[in-house]
Order: C-alpha cells, then sequence, then structure tokens
C-alpha cells in the first residue's frame, strides 16, 4: 500500500473534513414529521430505549446510548450478534428500539427483527436506505444517507457514520429539551465528574457576603467610597483565602436597596474625561441599573450573564437589597469553566 504523498495530506484532509459536514448539514433538509414521531415515541417510552446495531454502526449506537441516558432518557446498547444468542431477553414490552443499519440489510439486525416485532416494541431506524427491508419492517424510519462517504475509495464508512452520530445527538437534545433538564439536573446524572460537581455551584457558594461585603450608601463621600473598593477582604479565612480587595463598590439608598455600583473602571473614566472628583459622592458617580444575580442561581449563569464584558455581578434579594458580589475570579478559581 502507497502512501499519499505528503503534499497531498492537507487536501485529503479538507476534503474529509468538508465531506462529512456537508453530510450533517444534508440532514436538515430531511427533517419531517418522521423525526417529531420518532421523538415524541422515545419520549413517551415508559420502560428504557434499547440501541441496537453493528460494525461501524454499532459503535455510533454504543455513543447514542450514552448520550441519552447521560442526558436523562434511560438507555442501553444491545449487540445484535449477542441478541440472539439469549441478550433478547433484556429487551420488555414498554421499550423502544433505536437501530442503526446503514444499509438496511444488515444480517445480524435482520436477525433479531422478528423478536422484535413478536414482543411488539416499537422501532426506530436510521439508516441510509429507507427503501430497504429494514425500513420496511420497522415503526419509524429516519433518513440518514449520505451523497458520498469521505473515504477516498468510498468504501470505509465516514459520512454515514458521522451523519448517522449526528441525527442521534439531535433525537437526545430534542428530548432533553422536552423533558425540561436542568444544569443540576445532568450534574445528578454525572456525579463523578468534573462536569457534574462544577455545575451545582451556585452564587452562594462563591460570593463575598457578610463583612466582606463592599458597600457604601449614596450619600458616602467619594473618599469613603474608594476606601471601601480597595479594603482587603477574604470570604474565608479559615480556608487560607488571602486578603484582597474588590475592585468596585456597591452603592444604596437609604433603605439598603441596591442603586447603583462603582468600580476602578468609573474612576479612571471620569479622571480621563477631565470631571473634578472633589466634592462628588457615591451617588453622583455610581453605575445605574448594574447588572445582578440571586444567591440561588447556578455560577454557571452568572458567568453567562458576565458575557465577557463585565468582571463582577452584584448578588441582591427578592428586595433588590444586595446579598454580595460575585467576581469573575471567583468563579475562575472553583474551574466552573
Amino acid at each position: 500500500m502507497s502512501a499519499a504523498p505528503r503534499r497531498d495530506l492537507r487536501a485529503l484532509a479538507a476534503s474529509v473534513l468538508r465531506l462529512e459536514a456537508e453530510a450533517i448539514l444534508g440532514l436538515v433538509s430531511k427533517l419531517d414529521e418522521r423525526f417529531e414521531r420518532a421523538v415524541e415515541m422515545l419520549r413517551g417510552c415508559p420502560g428504557r430505549v434499547i440501541v441496537t446495531g453493528i460494525g461501524k454502526s454499532g459503535l455510533v449506537g454504543r455513543k447514542i446510548a450514552a448520550t441519552l441516558a447521560s442526558t436523562g432518557t434511560p438507555a442501553y446498547f444491545l449487540h445484535p450478534a449477542e441478541g440472539v444468542h439469549g441478550d433478547i431477553g433484556m429487551v420488555a414490552r414498554t421499550d423502544v428500539v433505536v437501530a442503526l443499519s446503514n444499509s438496511g440489510e444488515t444480517d445480524e439486525m435482520l436477525a433479531i427483527l422478528p423478536s422484535l416485532k413478536r414482543l411488539g416494541v416499537p422501532i426506530v431506524l436510521l439508516t441510509g436506505n429507507p427503501k430497504s427491508t429494514l425500513a420496511r419492517l420497522c415503526d419509524v424510519v429516519l433518513d440518514v444517507s449520505v451523497a458520498e462517504e469521505a473515504c477516498p475509495i468510498n468504501l470505509a464508512p465516514t459520512s454515514s457514520t458521522t451523519a448517522a452520530l449526528a441525527m442521534g445527538d439531535a433525537l437526545a437534545m430534542a428530548l432533553l429539551d422536552l423533558r425540561g433538564l436542568r444544569p443540576e439536573d445532568y450534574a445528578a446524572l454525572h456525579p463523578g465528574g468534573a462536569l457534574g460537581w462544577r455545575a451545582l455551584f451556585r452564587v452562594a457558594d462563591l460570593m463575598h457576603g457578610g463583612d466582606t461585603l463592599p458597600v457604601v450608601t449614596e450619600d458616602a463621600t467619594l473618599r469613603a467610597a474608594v476606601e471601601e473598593m480597595t479594603r482587603p477582604r477574604a470570604r474565608s479565612a479559615a480556608a487560607g483565602e488571602a486578603p484582597h480587595a474588590c475592585g468596585m463598590t456597591t452603592v444604596v439608598d437609604g433603605d439598603g436597596r441596591l442603586v447603583g455600583v462603582i468600580t476602578d473602571g468609573d474612576l479612571r473614566r471620569l479622571h480621563l474625561r477631565g470631571i473634578p472628583l472633589d466634592g462628588l459622592c457615591a451617588g453622583a458617580i455610581a453605575s445605574r441599573t448594574p447588572k445582578t444575580i440571586g444567591a440561588d442561581d447556578l455560577a454557571a449563569k452568572a458567568l453567562e450573564v458576565m458575557e465577557g464584558t463585565i468582571t463582577s455581578l452584584v448578588v441582591v434579594d427578592d428586595t433588590q437589597r444586595p446579598r454580595g458580589v460575585i467576581h469573575l475570579h471567583d468563579i475562575l478559581r472553583a474551574k466552573i469553566v
């Protein structure tokens, strides 16, 4: 077997990626009522989703089953060759089967079909041949056919497996959305992974509150505001956290409600504009209507609210009184991202 000239390797790789991307995009026009029927069938399944396929389709099926299970849809993989030797007993009448076969004529898949039909379980088929034997015998057929494989000799499953995998992801994400899966639910399904425990952090776990909350009244002098902004504070001295300044302060009215914030950036911009700072009070220079967040919100949501444009959020209660401040550095230290 002769190797491709090195100068052609990048062009070959680019062709593979382009063909596989086109294979996925080609699925968009094939989304019709059959996709919705498949999703509703899976959503209404009182048992489990059994994913089955052999060869490369089987490997894709294992990934689809894992994605379904990790996003709130109980699922497992059934190897069809093992199925005809007893493993079909794993399937219950309350289950739904998702089958994968690019040709739709795979012997091992056809061999387990009579047993599945006797059980009366609904079957969703992902296939590249909607007119195949399997397609005629399954309840819902999703067309994942591709124009050509990315393989230079158009034989090795490449574009076809990518398309099937993408359609499996589309099914899983549709189910996730319909089930209303929340980040904390996802975390509960991943108790041993970083994705799980990081997603459980709430703003209250990371914010600076109580004595560490920087706050001045709107009639406070500018000097008092600057002192509050630069006062070293540590959220947890017992945990060995070094004291540091927040570089900002909240500004409240006489009733303790938030009216704005002052940041280092606000002071720099006023100075550059040549505005005399002597005699100004905190309320006169505070940025009004700052972005806020609740203490019970997920820290990941706080990161989204920051949107890369701000580094601190004020944590408020239902009466718009400050309870704390969460800084971008607090989120980074917690390895939320």
